[in-house]
């Protein structure tokens, strides 16, 4: 999505060639996660990327672990069956690397073990010659921490665990890892490039890496972990003059109201997360991101004030730094959240350009060939003086890396254009899709990131001005504005589309 709007002779990016990435480490190391989040990353920058898990396919082919037989994960001599069994996995995973590759793929992640020297060489010798790039991408965790929680939070909810006790799984996994013990070969070989990742993330160690796009994995990789966290998104408040870009309004007295309403929520609805989950609220802090446009940071005020402050057209004064605590001061008695304020730049809404303030029939009248090529395709058009999308996924690439490094909850109060390309990016949606994500005024979007992608839910909280309802007769409007802002649709494209994704949907 993030990548130029060109592509080479080939069909691949970056003059790069083709590229694959073997994953080396014992099970429970986080190969997963690194596998699936880089994944998510180079497709996002428009490299035709797919992950190959050795796992994935044995279970799918051949069923859970209780189908196999006894001596398929032991150690030792094994039956001519497992043999066989083994061979056929790890031809099949071969097969679809090079169906991907032939079909125009660029990197292909192979999710296994790939534990023995021998096993390696031989694989990337294979690749190697058909002028395929190998890199060696290890995994070395020594932190039991992190090896319990991957093996309780990923391992056992797999097919191979199926009815089994939690903890009769859990020993069960670690006899599996005692076993690959006894024969693991960490890499020594300096022939081929490698990365060396410790404790996903915590240090990175990398040998003979050559090239743009190589470099670019092994910076993602840098920015990476697998910690718990739950990221939050929400809409600004209303503000004074919704359809104008470059007035930059304050927040009108209902969008104080959606902003006191929305901290209200999110604490609620955060507090119960984190204890369904065995986490205490209270030894956890929420970091908040908003742009520096005030109706966003203005939004993410009532978190910084006690609950008996309320604002009902002007908040009340403050230093304009980029960064604020949120200790909560203002009432001795009203208890302090523990929440920092961050805002950025990069996290302003897409610039309409010309079209600032024009209603469709305006745009459609005063500049139709622009018009014409913008329904064609609203991603990647420009209106004069304006951003495209994909020049607005462009400005957000170092945000997307501040996400990954994020290690505390998070909530997100943003435009709709650019929550749109965060979540894209999180849930790993086509380019096509970022401009018709429905993002309403008065959803809290919940996304919690996992070994396997992410899980999301959309929560209603708001259903004051700024907002629609769909009922039996139709959609009303809520208050004096819709948030389908007829005089800022380029802003919010989405709500004038047919077809649209819904948030809850994703």
């Amino acid at each position: 999505m993030a990548a130029p709007l060109y592509t080479t002779a080939s069909g691949l990016l970056f003059h790069a060639g083709k590229i694959l990435i073997l994953t080396v480490g014992l099970p429970a190391r986080g190969k997963t996660h690194i596998s699936r989040a880089l994944e998510r990353y180079l497709r996002w920058m428009g490299v035709k990327t797919q992950v190959v898990s050795l796992g994935d396919y044995r279970r799918k082919t051949l069923g859970g672990a209780q189908k196999l037989p006894p001596d398929y994960f032991t150690l030792g001599e094994k039956s001519p069956e497992t043999m066989a069994l083994r061979k056929m996995v790890s031809d099949g995973c071969e097969k679809l690397i090079w169906d991907f590759f032939e079909a125009g793929g660029q990197v292909v992640i192979y999710d296994a073990n790939n534990g023995t020297k021998n096993n390696r060489q031989t694989l990337a010798e294979k690749f190697d010659k058909a002028g395929i790039h190998v890199i060696m991408l290890e995994s070395i965790c020594d932190n039991k921490e992190i090896i319990e929680n991957n093996i309780r939070n990923v391992k056992i909810s797999s097919p191979d665990y199926s009815g089994w006790n939690p903890d009769q799984a859990v020993d069960d996994y670690y006899g599996r890892i005692r076993d690959r013990e006894m024969s693991y070969e960490t890499i020594t070989e300096t022939s081929w490039p490698f990365i060396r990742i410790f404790n996903v993330g915590e240090k990175i160690m990398v040998n003979n890496i050559r090239g743009y796009l190589q470099s670019r994995i092994v910076f993602f990789l840098m920015n990476i972990h697998n910690r718990f966290r739950m990221i939050y998104f929400a809409r600004s408040g209303q503000s004074l003059i919704e359809h104008s870009y470059k007035a930059d309004s304050d927040l009108s007295p209902a969008g104080w109201e959606y902003a006191e309403r929305l901290k209200e929520f999110v604490t609620e609805r955060r507090a119960k997360s984190l204890e369904q989950r065995g986490y205490n609220p209270n030894d956890r802090r929420l970091v908040i991101w908003t742009s520096t446009r005030r109706r966003a940071h203005h939004t993410a005020w009532p978190f910084l004030t006690s609950p008996q402050a309320s604002y009902t057209s002007h908040p009340p004064a403050s230093n304009q730094s980029s960064t604020l605590d949120g200790l909560a001061q203002s009432k001795e008695s009203a208890p302090k959240l523990n929440v920092k304020v961050i805002e950025k730049p990069q996290m302003s809404e897409i610039n309409p350009g010309v079209w600032d303030g024009l209603d469709p029939d305006q745009a459609r009248q005063f500049y139709p060939e622009e018009w014409a090529r913008f329904v064609k395709d609203p991603y990647s058009f420009r209106a004069p003086r304006a951003e495209s999308y994909h020049d607005l996924s462009v400005r957000l690439e170092p945000v997307l890396i501040e996400l990954e490094r994020e290690k505390e909850d998070l909530l997100i109060i943003g435009h709709s254009s650019v929550i749109r390309c965060l979540l894209s990016y999180l849930i790993g949606l086509p380019a096509s899709e970022i401009p018709a994500i429905e993002i309403a005024r008065g959803d809290l979007l919940e996304v919690v990131p996992t070994s396997y992608g992410v899980r999301s839910q959309a929560f209603h909280f708001w259903d004051g001005p700024g907002r629609r309802v769909v009922t039996d007769e139709g959609e009303v409007d809520l208050g004096c504005l819709s948030h389908r802002d007829e005089t800022n649709f380029y802003e919010n494209y989405a709500e004038d589309t047919k077809g649209k994704k819904r948030t809850e949907n994703l």
